[in-house]
């Protein structure tokens, strides 16, 4: 690292914290050449995937139009600001695993959904009435259909699993 005071490239590192959720490390460093102390952040850098919208265009993945669309759906709703950052870090989470250089728009708007539905469900009617572009009253009755069929967090939680619990990476 050069030290921003006299451009010598030797500084040694004299603390290391991580900062923020834990995602971040800042270092206290200290130029051998002039003394002097300065700190650096520290961070992975993450390639998320562009998105491909439904035209066929392409666009980088931003998370200000992700945290946009939770917060209309979840507007005037009781969910906090903390559940809301939850739900987006697990849907950038899930963008960034797919391992993909593009993903479909449509794909990111059904993780969304996913998230929403457990969140609150008149926030994911909210975003499907736009996402799924209802024409009447018979697609609201439909997703309305569709929520109230679906096991609750704590059924599905519940529910007994056909496989064996399997590690498919270890094998355990």
């Amino acid at each position: 690292m050069r030290c921003p005071f006299c451009g010598a490239l030797d500084t040694r590192v004299v603390d290391s914290r991580l900062v923020g959720d834990s995602d971040q490390v800042r270092r206290r460093r200290e130029c051998t050449e002039c003394e002097e102390r300065f700190t650096t952040y520290e961070s992975a850098e993450l390639n998320l995937p562009r998105i491909v919208k439904s035209r066929g265009n392409r666009e980088p993945f931003s998370d200000s139009k992700l945290q946009a669309g939770f917060q209309k759906s979840l507007e005037k709703r009781p969910v906090s600001v903390e559940l809301i950052d939850e739900a987006v870090a697990r849907v950038k989470h899930r963008c960034l695993v797919a391992g993909e250089r593009e993903i479909d728009a449509r794909r990111v708007g059904e993780w969304v959904m996913e998230e929403l539905k457990q969140l609150d469900e008149v926030a994911y009617i909210r975003f499907a009435s736009v996402y799924r572009q209802f024409e009447d009253a018979a697609a609201f009755r439909e997703a309305i259909d569709t929520l109230e069929s679906a096991p609750t967090a704590i059924e599905a939680a519940n529910q007994l699993s056909l496989l064996p619990n399997t590690d498919p990476i270890d094998g355990s």
